[in-house]
């Protein structure tokens, strides 16, 4: 069987306490490049005694498509498939060789697999989705100062891979340059609607609604704005702002325009559910929930949300299930929550009504 060459590449500033773990996952490459941004700490050092080929350049100002093309550059023009990931990131063990097969089978140009962006103590996913940062050296490069995306001069063919790449973030580092590079990535493509979705929700995260609400019309007004998923999200984002400053009519009838942009996606219902409990609305609530129960399989993309898929649901549907009089639902519901999240008391206390209130039932 023909070899390919792979190699990975990444960049990186005081990941020092990463770099064993990640060294070790990358080492089934046969070549691994990492563009140090400007460390303080042992990262540099760390990387070479690991032996890892390292080189060090700072930015000014800093813009992340060009620390990633600059690291893509440091790669051979003889390696077959490039591998992008950052340090606080985790293949499982044999990722190469399943990759390398897909590979020699398909003749792709770029491979597609699946994110663990955030896990339990359990090493289970509570967030994934489907990322394709695997590609061919030739005719790739990455584009944005933030929240930067990997294209091709050239067309391409991509294919899906077996193989989970897992998140294990630093907890303590800082995003506060994401905004201003958001701003700039916005002024320096307005007509981007991807720029425009994540500076929308970059000013919720930030608490800006009204910034957030112009934002995000502007990105749903997008000539280019075509994808469904990412319309229904800044949709969404729109009704919490309106539910944050007060307006809750606005908020409901964005949250239903959000459900019928892309019935096929569980978020819409659960939040348009959150307001109808809010507002004392159980019977809708537990409606909305049910519709929400009734969609099985997670989107590939990474619009999809935790709340959709952990104790959470099944602890609004108790809750709704309960004051619209569904009680045997609503036991059925909170046991679920239970199983998912034991260390909630607040469950425990609810399956203990639910049951107490059953049992007058039948007296």
């Amino acid at each position: 069987m023909k070899k390919l060459k792979v190699a990975v590449y990444a960049i990186c500033k005081n990941e020092e306490a990463f770099i064993p773990r990640w060294v070790e996952s990358m080492k089934e490459a046969d070549e691994i490049y990492v563009l140090d941004t400007g460390s303080t700490d042992n990262s540099v050092s760390l990387l070479k005694q690991l032996g890892v080929n390292v080189k060090v350049k700072t930015y000014n100002p800093w813009r992340f498509e060009k620390a990633r093309n600059d690291s893509l550059a440091m790669v051979k023009n003889d390696v077959d498939i490039c591998v992008c990931t950052d340090l606080d990131e985790v293949f499982d063990k044999g990722w190469r060789d399943v990759l390398e097969a897909y590979w020699l089978k398909e003749s792709p140009t770029r491979a597609r697999y699946n994110y663990y962006w955030k896990l339990n103590e359990k090493d289970e996913a509570l967030v994934s989705f489907w990322i394709n940062k695997i590609h061919t050296r030739k005719n790739y490069f990455w584009k944005h100062p933030v929240h930067e995306v990997l294209n091709s001069s050239a067309e391409e063919k991509i294919i899906d891979v077996p193989i989970v790449l897992k998140h294990y973030p630093d907890k303590y580092k800082s995003r506060q340059s994401y905004l201003p590079l958001l701003e700039l990535s916005v002024k320096e493509d307005p007509l981007d609607d991807r720029n425009l979705h994540y500076l929308g929700r970059e000013y919720m995260y930030y608490q800006k609604y009204d910034l957030c609400i112009d934002t995000l019309h502007k990105h749903l007004n997008c000539k280019k704005a075509t994808w469904k998923d990412e319309r229904c999200a800044s949709m969404r984002f729109i009704a919490r702002s309106y539910m944050a400053k007060g307006y809750l009519q606005e908020a409901y009838d964005w949250y239903k325009r959000a459900i019928n942009e892309a019935p096929y996606l569980r978020e819409a219902y659960i939040e348009l559910a959150n307001l109808n409990i809010y507002q004392n609305n159980f019977l809708e609530a537990y409606h909305n929930l049910q519709k929400a129960f009734k969609i099985k399989e997670k989107s590939k993309s990474y619009i999809n949300e935790e709340f959709a898929w952990n104790d959470k649901i099944y602890d609004m549907m108790s809750i709704a299930s309960f004051y619209s009089g569904h009680y045997k639902a609503s036991l059925k519901a909170v046991k679920k929550a239970i199983k998912l999240n034991n260390k909630e008391p607040r469950y425990q206390e609810n399956l203990i009504k639910i049951k107490n209130f059953l049992s007058t039932l039948h007296e």
